[in-house]
């Protein structure tokens, strides 16, 4: 049987579209593991937050077991926040819960802040020195929350632009991969409360 022979110009018909589809592939490969990992950075990011939440739930009730010595007046706040700091404590820490903990976490926030304000009317209690070491624990812990909130923002922010920027934008829809919620400071939040200065 005589061997086929196929001119070279047919060959390179033929080459030129394999070389286009395996670079397609090869991109579409890239962006998908682009998108796996932003997705996953986010997910790190959120776990790095909940640790730092979850120390802050451990100092709360210390905080609320001392200022409930002192502060008669304001029981219902101090309920208020014992009750959140439980639902927060037993809500999973996965991005499917991420929206109910930013809120979570948001009216916590606003809670303390009105708790560190109405110690101004309590002496005994600004001057106790075990609320004093509590007080400046919970706000070393604030500040690691921030940053924790900075690295999780900076994450979401690039996962957020894969999800929405052509063509990654396709590769994310068809693995399902949607746009993170970014944790944002509520109202009293932005006016940050420096629990220190309450307590010299």
């Amino acid at each position: 049987m005589e061997k086929q022979y196929v001119p070279f110009m047919q060959q390179h018909d033929l080459l030129i579209p394999m070389i286009i589809v395996a670079a397609i592939l090869i991109v579409l490969y890239l962006i998908y593991i682009s998108v796996i990992q932003k997705k996953n950075n986010v997910k790190e990011a959120f776990a790095s937050i909940d640790v730092q939440l979850k120390k802050r739930y451990d100092l709360i009730p210390n905080i609320l077991f001392i200022a409930n010595k002192f502060m008669t007046h304001e029981r219902e706040l101090l309920s208020g926040i014992t009750q959140l700091r439980a639902q927060a404590a037993k809500l999973p820490a996965d991005l499917a819960n991420a929206r109910e903990k930013i809120d979570l976490d948001n009216k916590i926030s606003g809670m303390m802040g009105q708790l560190m304000v109405n110690v101004e009317n309590y002496p005994q209690l600004k001057s106790d020195q075990t609320m004093l070491q509590a007080m400046q624990t919970y706000s070393e812990q604030e500040e690691h929350i921030a940053a924790a909130r900075r690295f999780y923002n900076s994450a979401v922010k690039d996962l957020n632009n894969a999800v929405e920027i052509f063509p990654s934008s396709l590769v994310a829809m068809l693995l399902n991969i949607k746009q993170a919620p970014f944790f944002e400071a509520n109202e009293q939040e932005r006016q940050r409360i420096d629990a220190s200065q309450y307590f010299s």
